[in-house]
């Protein structure tokens, strides 16, 4: 299918890793030799003829009837989407904590903390293992204040009573799911878990709470009926982050992460500015956004056809789902616009291979963490 959905595999970084990335092509006689190459330059004539796909892909657009019904409709695509897959689409993202630390189990904070401080100051990214992502046919889809570093050792209790309905009301400071939490994690877009259940599976600390929404329905239950979910150290909630009228189930500047895995994506573009500004009012002081999504002239986009595309570089997917494809620019203006700080605007550029067909597939995905000063002038 056109414009299907590529899984993230950690990011590549321009700069020399510590560890792992250190797989170049420098022969291509040896292009079938692994299943991916790191850092992979692109020559003029390749990104001139990416260019030229695109122009010629969005020649011919979306009517504005079917753009209305892809946007009211939103939800009903999505819930189809997880309605046929259910959980064995996209697999679970262990490279995260490779990708961004801060996700990583409590021992590790002092670790993050002097991290964060030399990455404040060089901007070079971390690691991560080439083989942790997923395979190749699978397409898709702090700077922390010293207060969040500490954590109590009691499980934070939630009422069983809590129900969908919180999200409505204006959250009071103690009684909101996770009060009693002392680092606390929101994943918007989490799908069917991918990225909560390893989270809560890696990190035991006693501190942690994690909060989950999804635009789909059908998403969240699959959350909630997973042998993985515990209500007593995670919240899975049905939420629209471009609903204006719908608050979250916390309060602002409550929130130590908030992590975006090829979500931002998938909304409209003019909605993209205000979403990530009531997000960015979720976080403490010292909290981060971090972000993964579709870069420009990724694969995905250059598969598209002619009558796919809705707008300039957001084209609508055969089954109805819609997906942006970002420049660093764009995304560091709106992170930026919402209060926040630059601490990671990265391009991932890889070369996938598939060996068995002697296939190569150019892939762009783009890597954020912007962090909220600790003195926000932001509401």
């Amino acid at each position: 299918m056109a414009g299907s959905y590529p899984e993230g595999a950690p990011a590549v970084l321009a700069d020399k890793r510590q560890q792992f990335g250190n797989r170049f092509l420098s022969d291509p006689a040896r292009v079938f030799h692994h299943n991916a190459w790191d850092n992979v330059e692109w020559s003029e004539e390749q990104a001139a003829a990416a260019e030229r796909k695109v122009q010629e892909n969005s020649t011919q657009r979306v009517c504005q009837e079917k753009q209305v019904d892809y946007e009211i409709n939103a939800h009903k695509y999505w819930n189809n989407f997880y309605k046929i897959h259910e959980n064995g689409f996209f697999k679970d993202r262990h490279w995260l904590f490779t990708e961004f630390p801060e996700l990583a189990p409590s021992q590790n904070q002092n670790h993050l903390k002097d991290w964060f401080l030399e990455n404040k100051r060089s901007e070079v990214p971390e690691c991560r293992n080439n083989e942790d992502g997923p395979s190749l046919i699978m397409e898709e889809q702090h700077k922390c204040s010293s207060k969040s570093l500490e954590h109590k050792t009691e499980t934070p209790p939630v009422e069983e009573n809590v129900t969908q309905k919180i999200s409505d009301l204006e959250i009071c400071a103690d009684e909101f799911p996770g009060s009693s939490a002392t680092y606390r994690i929101l994943e918007v877009g989490c799908g069917v878990g991918n990225t909560v259940f390893p989270i809560l599976q890696t990190n035991n600390d006693p501190g942690l709470f994690v909060y989950c929404c999804d635009f789909s329905s059908t998403a969240i239950e699959l959350v909630q009926t997973n042998p993985e979910y515990d209500p007593s150290r995670c919240f899975a909630f049905v939420h629209d982050l471009c609903d204006e009228e719908k608050s979250y189930p916390v309060p602002k500047g409550s929130l130590d992460i908030i992590i975006l895995i090829f979500v931002l994506s998938a909304i409209v573009p003019d909605k993209m500015q205000k979403a990530i500004n009531r997000l960015s009012r979720l976080l403490k002081p010292g909290g981060m956004m971090l972000l993964r999504d579709y870069g420009r002239y990724d694969m995905a986009q250059l598969r598209f056809k002619k009558g796919q595309c809705l707008s300039g570089n957001f084209y609508v997917r055969g089954d109805g789902t819609r997906v942006y494809f970002f420049t660093q620019e764009e995304l560091d203006m709106l992170f930026t616009t919402a209060g926040l700080e630059k601490v990671q605007n990265l391009v991932d550029r890889r070369l996938q291979v598939n060996r068995g067909k002697q296939l190569t597939m150019y892939r762009v995905w783009i890597q954020c963490k912007y962090c909220k000063p600790l003195l926000s002038s932001t509401s």
